[in-house]
């Protein structure tokens, strides 16, 4: 609240304030309620894992379907390059979710058709 007072008043900021005051509600959040589980329930909760790895492959799907997006704008039509882009997004996210080994192959037994997931990736000798 007290960033959205801040940041959108201002007239190069304006409304791109209140979107950054919530990334930044988000953080906060995220901070404290992390700690608190890693306090509390002593779970094994590495930052690596959970914090550098997932923002690594949100900067790769980010700055690679963009590339697609500006590169396909120029030749077809902008709702069309938007759609490949955001489907190509969906692919990056998941392949560099699996290049970076963020999911264990526990994990990845958990979710629904996770076996055969984990026995095209073994055969890929990824896992």
């Amino acid at each position: 609240m007290i960033l959205n007072l801040i940041l959108v008043p201002i007239p190069s900021i304006g409304v791109n304030g209140a979107a950054w005051a919530s990334v930044a509600c988000h953080v906060v959040a995220f901070s404290i309620a992390f700690t608190a589980l890693r306090k509390n329930i002593k779970l094994n909760l590495t930052f690596s894992k959970f914090v550098i790895k997932p923002i690594l492959a949100t900067a790769i799907m980010g700055i690679c379907s963009y590339f697609i997006y500006l590169t396909l704008c120029s030749i077809i039509a902008v709702k069309l390059a938007t759609i490949v882009a955001i489907v190509s997004a969906i692919i990056l996210y998941t392949l560099a979710i699996i290049a970076l080994k963020v999911f264990s192959k526990e994990e990845l037994l958990m979710i629904p058709y996770g076996t055969k997931i984990c026995s095209v990736l073994e055969k890929m000798k990824i896992y």
